[in-house]
Parts: C-alpha cells; structure tokens; sequence
C-alpha cells in the first residue's frame, strides 16, 4: 500500500484536544513513565520531561529504587515511585513486585508507557503485560526492550510501539539491511502482526496501523539521530496519549512534533550537536505552531 505523506496539514484532521478555560491539570490527564535503570537513569528524565512538555497534566514516573531519588529531583514536577531492583540495577522482574506496586494506580493513569532506559528485557516483558492486564482501557505505549512483550502474546488492545530499524531487526528476526531497504512493508506486517500501531523510526520514518494504513514522513535532521532523541519522542507520545489524543493521533502528531523541535534547533545551533535535553525545551513552541498552522 501507497503510504500517505505525513504532513502538518493533515494533523488537521486529528485535532488536539481542547484546553478547557479554567480547566485544572486533572483535565490533561495523568501519565505513568516506568523507565530507567542505574546505568540509564537520563532515559526516564528525558521521557518524563517531555510528557509534561507535551501537555500531560501529571506525571507518575516509576524507576529502580537505587535512581528514584535523583529523578525525583531531576524532575521536581513528578510522583517518583521506588521499584524493587535486580542486582545490577535493572527494575526487577514481575515476581519481585513491580506490578503489585504499580496496581495502586488502577483506574488513576490516561496513559502508560514503558521502556526508556530499562535493561532487563525480561522485565520490562513482564511489567509491559502486566501492566495491560490491570489496566486494559488505557493506552500503553511500549520503547525499547518492553516491545519484545507483543513477541510473546498478541495484545487483546491495540499498543503503540517505536522501534528503529536495530529493534525491529530484533523484534522480526530481519537484518537490519532489509527494513532499512524497505521500511514501509515491514512496519505494516508489524502492525498487522502485533495488532499495533508502529512507528518505524529514521530519516523516513513510517506510521503504520493494523488496518493497513500507513503514513510516511521524511525529515532532513540528522541532528534528531542523537542518543535519548527516542527517549523524547516517547515521552512526547505519552504526553499526547494522557491529554485524550487516540493512540493513532498521538502517533502521527508526535513524529511531526519531534521533527519540528528538532528543526527549530537546527535552525538555531546547526544540524549537529544539539542534545536530546533541548528536544525537550523546544516542544511547546513547536506544539504553539503545530496547533495554529492545523486549525489554520
């Protein structure tokens, strides 16, 4: 199938959700980042910065125990919850806990992503899955390692998962060449076999759903291409998810934001050498002219 192009025009048809007046954070929704480890502490710093960035009224971020004080403080603006952690300081597996900790926040999250910066696969499978079962109704957006968990069991919901083509080698048993050579295919046979929506990631990176849409966006910013840019673009997914956007929206929206904050620091710094951080604190200008070029 002819992929559409992903443009900024056509985030028209996916309008944001409206910022009520004299609206509270409530009204945005709630995100829950698990994400980290004590070697990638950044990751969920990276992740959970952009989510408020992106318009996520609260934020939970759950993290190995050893790192959950300095995120605190790194990111003054969240709840930090402590998980139990696995000698080399990986969040543990399921059968320490993790999930039993996390229960707490039934029916109190709009979005969930997990992934960013955790180094048991293993675990992040397990907290992935148990995660969907106990709160089913809500959006799961799975990074890195916890997109092995669609491996493992077709999800009953429809998640939102981002690999690059190195993690979708890994996921699909390809050669990373094969994606590269033609990456619309293979982010749809994901979708199709996950049933998920997939962000293929890199210079073109493509949209695909189950139902066998796929969009394409092309973006000269070898700047973006940086370490933690993934992490960001996570986040940036989750903030979009908990402010009521489908997961589909949140999706296409979320590319083009990611790319346009990159562009504005290219246009201010240079292609090169801008760091994953200052994706984060381009966001909401990026968004403010995202939101009046769509309702144009």
């Amino acid at each position: 199938m002819k992929p559409t192009e992903l443009t900024s025009h056509l985030l028209g048809e996916h309008p944001l959700p409206d910022i009520a007046a004299g609206g509270d954070k409530e009204d945005r929704g709630h995100v829950l980042v698990v994400a980290g480890c004590r070697e990638i502490p950044g990751a969920a710093v990276l992740a959970a910065t952009a989510a408020l960035r992106a318009g996520a009224g609260k934020l939970t971020i759950a993290t190995a125990a050893s790192v959950a004080a300095g995120i605190a403080f790194a990111v003054p603006e969240s709840r930090t919850i402590a998980l139990a952690e696995s000698p080399d300081g990986a969040i543990a597996r399921l059968d320490d806990g993790a999930i039993t900790t996390l229960s707490a926040l039934r029916g109190k999250v709009d979005a969930i992503l997990v992934g960013p910066g955790m180094q048991d696969e293993a675990a992040c499978c397990a907290i992935a899955r148990g995660l969907a079962d106990i709160c089913p109704a809500t959006p799961l957006i799975l990074d890195a390692y916890a997109m092995s968990a669609v491996r493992q069991a077709r999800p009953a919901d429809t998640p939102l998962l981002t690999p690059h083509a190195g993690e979708m080698s890994h996921l699909t048993g390809q050669s990373k060449e094969e994606i590269q050579a033609d990456p619309v295919q293979a982010a749809l046979q994901g979708a199709r076999e996950w049933n998920a929506i997939v962000i293929l990631k890199g210079a073109q990176t493509v949209v695909a759903s189950p139902d066998g849409k796929c969009w394409l966006h092309t973006v000269d910013n070898s700047g973006l291409a940086t370490s933690g840019s993934g992490d960001v673009l996570a986040g940036i997914l989750g903030g979009l998810t908990a402010r009521g956007l489908p997961l589909l929206s949140a999706a296409l929206w979320g590319v083009v934001l990611h790319a346009r904050a990159g562009a504005r620091l290219s246009s201010k710094h240079g292609r090169l050498g801008y760091l994953a951080r200052d994706i984060s604190a381009e966001i909401t200008g990026a968004l403010s002219d995202l939101d009046e070029s769509t309702a144009a």
